[in-house]
This record gives C-alpha cells, sequence and structure tokens, in this order.
C-alpha cells in the first residue's frame, strides 16, 4: 500500500466512524421536559379514547381533572361535556386569580391543588386562557405496538441503512399508532404522516399511486427525511421536532432563542405555528419510546403480529389490475392489502397499474417473472389509459356532475385529488372510465335482503346514512370502510344494522374493545355485560366475544 493511498484510506475509516458517531448519537432526554414526558406517559397508558385531560397547555403535567364519556355519547356531545367542563375550570381559575381562598367548592380545591406552590395571581390568571382537553391514547397505543411488529423488521433494517438511532421506529406511534391507513384533518397521510408537499420529495403522490400509504415505501422516505433533518440541524431533538415543525422552522427557532437546546427552545420560542403539537413533539416522542420499550409493564402480556411474507416483482408494462390477480392466482383483495399505494382509479379498472411500479404478492405464488411474461397483448399496455374530462361551468356541483356522467361524488373527489366539494367553473376534473352517458347505472337484479341497501349511482355514505336515520361513521363502521375515505360503488350491498340472532367475533391480535364496538356498531358497554367481562381492557387474541344478547 502506498503512503497516499494509505492516508486515503485511514481517512475514510475516520470518516466512517464519524459517521457512525454522529448519526448513532444519543437522544438527550432533558430534565427540564421530564413534566412533560410523564404527562405523555400517563395519556399512553392511563386514560383510553372514552377518556381525557382537562390540562394547561403550556404546562401539560397540570391536570385539572378527568374527564368521562359515555359509549353511547355522539361526537357532538363529547365536545360539549368538554366545552362545558373547559369553562368551568376557567371560572375556577379566574376566581383564584382574583384572590379567593375561603370558601372553595371541589373544582377550585382541584384547580388550585394541580398549581401547588406555583399558584401566584399571575400564573392563574394566565391560565385561565389555556385550559386544553388531551383525549386519551391507551387502547390506540397498545392496539399500535400490537400493529406494529408486521413491519418493525423492515424499519429497523431501513435505519440500521442509513445508520439512523434504531429508536426512531417509535416514531409512527406519535404520528399515527401504526396506522398505514391514517389520514388527519391536514391532509397528511399514512403511518408515517407524510404532507403531500414533503411526500414528493421522498417519493410518489398523484392521483394512481399515494406512497406514503405504503408502510415499506415511506419508511424508507422518513429515514431520509430524518437523516436530511440531522444534516441539517445536528442534534437528534431538533431533528424530532422538525419532523412536525419543518427544518426550515426549526432552524429559525435555534436563530431566534440562540441555542440548540431543545428544552430552550420549547419554553422560549414563540416563532408563527409553533403550537401545542410542535413544542411538545419530542417530549410525545420520548413518552412513546419509554412506553414501547415497557410496553409489558404498563399493558401486560402482548401478542405481536407477524411480519408478511412477500415478494416483488416490478412491472414493465401498464397492466390492469384484474389482469395482474388473474395471472398471478391471487384476489384483488389480496393485491389490494399488500398495495396500499394503489389508488381506486386503479382498483375500478379506469387505470392501469403503471409501468415501473413494484408489485408485492403473497411468498409462494410461484415466479412472478414467468406469470407477467404471459400476459397476453390485450393485457399489458405502453401507455396509460387516457384521461376522460370534464371541464366545470358556472353554477355545476360535484353532485351535478356525478349524477350526469353516472359516477358518485366521492369517486370523482377520489380521483381529482379533492379534499372538500369545493371546485370552480373553469376547473377540469377527470372522470371515471366506462360511462358516457347521464343515466345511472342499471338497477342489480338481486334484491336486498331486509337489513340492507344495494348502492345505487350518485349515492353517497352521508346520503344513506341520512335516508335511513344512521350516523355517517356507524354505517361506516358496521360495513368496515374507512370513514376517512368513505369510497362507496353501485351494486354494493351495504348493512343498515347489526344482523339478527346472536354473533360472535373471535379477538385479533391488537384488538381492544372500543375497536370491536366500533367494528359491529354495538356499545362497549353491551360487550362488556353480553361476555360478563370482568377485565374489558385485557382481552387475548382468540377470545371469543358474543355481539348480541343471548
Amino acid at each position: 500500500m502506498t503512503m497516499a493511498r494509505g492516508v486515503r484510506w485511514w481517512l475514510a475509516l475516520i470518516s466512517w466512524v464519524a459517521g457512525q458517531q454522529i448519526f448513532a448519537g444519543e437522544l438527550p432526554r432533558p430534565a427540564a421536559l421530564e413534566p412533560a414526558v410523564r404527562f405523555w406517559i400517563q395519556v399512553y397508558t392511563a386514560v383510553d379514547s372514552r377518556q381525557g385531560y382537562l390540562h394547561d397547555e403550556r404546562h401539560p403535567e397540570v391536570i385539572y381533572e378527568t374527564l368521562r364519556f359515555s359509549p353511547s355519547a355522539s361526537p357532538s356531545e363529547q365536545q360539549r361535556q368538554v366545552e362545558e367542563a373547559r369553562a368551568a375550570v376557567r371560572r375556577a381559575l379566574l376566581a383564584l386569580a382574583e384572590g379567593k381562598r375561603q370558601g372553595l367548592d371541589e373544582r377550585q380545591r382541584r384547580v388550585l391543588a394541580a398549581w401547588g406552590k406555583r399558584a401566584d395571581t399571575a400564573t392563574l390568571r394566565a391560565a385561565a386562557d389555556r385550559v386544553r382537553f388531551q383525549r386519551g391514547l391507551a387502547d390506540r397505543f397498545r392496539e399500535g405496538y400490537v400493529r406494529s411488529w408486521q413491519w418493525r423488521p423492515h424499519i429497523r433494517r431501513v435505519l440500521a441503512r442509513h445508520r439512523l438511532p434504531e429508536e426512531l421506529e417509535v416514531l409512527p406511534h406519535v404520528e399515527s399508532s401504526f396506522n398505514p391507513r391514517a389520514y388527519s384533518r391536514a391532509a397528511a397521510a399514512g403511518m408515517w404522516q407524510f404532507m403531500p408537499g414533503t411526500a414528493r420529495h421522498f417519493m410518489r403522490v398523484d392521483e394512481l399511486v399515494d406512497e406514503r400509504l405504503d408502510p415499506w415505501v415511506s419508511s424508507e422516505a422518513a429515514a431520509r427525511l430524518l437523516e436530511r433533518n440531522y444534516r441539517v440541524l445536528g442534534t437528534w431533538p431538533l431533528a424530532i421536532t422538525a419532523y412536525n415543525y419543518g427544518a426550515g422552522g426549526m432552524a429559525r427557532a435555534v436563530e431566534a432563542v440562540g441555542s440548540k437546546d431543545i428544552a430552550a427552545i420549547v419554553e422560549r420560542y414563540q416563532g408563527p405555528n409553533f403550537g401545542f403539537a410542535s413544542r411538545n413533539f419530542y417530549a410525545c416522542f420520548l413518552a412513546a419510546l419509554e412506553v414501547d420499550r415497557k410496553a409489558e409493564h404498563f399493558f401486560g402480556p402482548l401478542p405481536r403480529s407477524q411480519p408478511p411474507e412477500l415478494q416483488e416483482v416490478r412491472l414493465e408494462h401498464y397492466v390492469p389490475i384484474q389482469s395482474l390477480a388473474a395471472r398471478l392466482g391471487v384476489s384483488l383483495d389480496e393485491l389490494r392489502e399488500h398495495n396500499p399505494a394503489l389508488r381506486e382509479p386503479i382498483w375500478r379498472g379506469d387505470k392501469y397499474v403503471p409501468r415501473g411500479y413494484r408489485l408485492r404478492v403473497p411468498q409462494g405464488r410461484g415466479v412472478l417473472e414467468e406469470a407477467l411474461a404471459s400476459l397476453g397483448s390485450g393485457e399489458r399496455f405502453d401507455r396509460q389509459k387516457p384521461d376522460r374530462l370534464h371541464r366545470v361551468r358556472p353554477g355545476e356541483s360535484l353532485s351535478v356532475i356525478a349524477a350526469r356522467h353516472g359516477t358518485t361524488v366521492e369517486t370523482l373527489m377520489a380521483l381529482n385529488g379533492l379534499r372538500s366539494h369545493l371546485i370552480r367553473a373553469g376547473d377540469t376534473l377527470r372522470l371515471p372510465q366506462g360511462r358516457r352517458t347521464a343515466s345511472p347505472a342499471p338497477a342489480v337484479k338481486s334484491p336486498a335482503r331486509a337489513g340492507e341497501y344495494v348502492v345505487a349511482a350518485g349515492d353517497s355514505l352521508w346520503s344513506i346514512a341520512r335516508r335511513f336515520d344512521l350516523r355517517p361513521k356507524a354505517l361506516a363502521a358496521l360495513n368496515g370502510i374507512d370513514p376517512q375515505n368513505p369510497l362507496i360503488r353501485p351494486g354494493q350491498r351495504l348493512r343498515l344494522g347489526p344482523a339478527a340472532g346472536p354473533r360472535e367475533y373471535r379477538v385479533q391480535p391488537g384488538d381492544s374493545l372500543w375497536s370491536i364496538a366500533r367494528r359491529f356498531a354495538v356499545s362497549e358497554e353491551d360487550l362488556v355485560r353480553w361476555n360478563g367481562l370482568a377485565d374489558p381492557h385485557r382481552l387475548r387474541a382468540g377470545q371469543v366475544l358474543r355481539l348480541a344478547a343471548r
């Protein structure tokens, strides 16, 4: 080895070691954040989604009271209960801020005790405008932990390949409870909750493919984003907080505070949009890390979902999804389960699966390349199906356009990536393939059975629920439909209520009483009564539950 080559080798080794030390650096737990971390541990372990805390927004560990909701309470009824309790706590704070210390009622004593020695007049007056409600997450954390093991081995391989701390694998607990189909009101999607704009830097997001919903692809994207955040900001607390607030936002926070200390930034930074979620993001992460690593301590023995055994093949042509299912010997449901990035136009047959897409199918289905080679000339194409388009005219609404073209509002929204019904004259909308007239779809020949409804063209989940005096979320739960993406199709049969007679359900790994009750549109109280459950929070996989009274 020459001297020059030897120097280069040592420099390369030093650089590699430095990289290992940098990216595998510690994740500090500052003492100043400890009260917030303990608060989030309580949220993740002590209260479920039928309960929650009224607390102070800037000092979340100051908990005024715990609210509990009836299993039958609707979202609006729950919100009314929260607002009434919030107003009562605010009145108590204002009375205490005026110096009242004698003749206190129970709520006033509780509020005063929550602040302890910090209960001076200025603190109490300021706190009156910071009363916040946090719903419990214990049931969802437990379900997410069980569910997460389907993807943990893959996530760990991705993090190791990027030389990132393995602890980052728990971040989806904070973002989505490891739900790959999660959507937020702000349009974030998937297990890692990517916003569309950020996601497009790392993966494909368009009207046909949304890789945010693919746990395998989005995990790689999350690792790349976290690595980029770290390179920009230099510490893991800042890089993790930037996952929520953005690297540019955190750089401005560092400059404004004059420090990279996350505790100082949380305490002093007052930048735009640095609200409760961003301020608490690192504390949430640390709490999720502790709960995840001590899951059995908090929840008792928990099962672990098994990773699916899959194989991949890259498509060299545009192919109808129905042809792929037939040639590969799998059902459409199986393909949909393992290829969640493909969007509705492909599953409806309006578009082909794109060329270059990496299709996943279960192991043991033969040689995929040979199966694809057997596709006929009428099953593989060099171009995508062309769009059918409609230019919006003045006065037209989505419902009018859907009825004219024999489709549904939900279909138009999915095909065009719309998050609301707002359209403007001059907008161009994509239309589903195959329907060219304003006639409604032909009626399904087989009649609906009692307690069922057959979806007609132009129907939406909301319109059907209103027609039968049901809540849309209950109708969605009864039929296994995602309430955040309630797509239905003409001819589909919807159940309008529980089937007659006794029914049973075998508990699956990750189930909770809350999730089972929601799935079958019954109350948790009824499930407890019908099954004589002594501890409804300790279900076991394989346990059989009655879903109706004897």
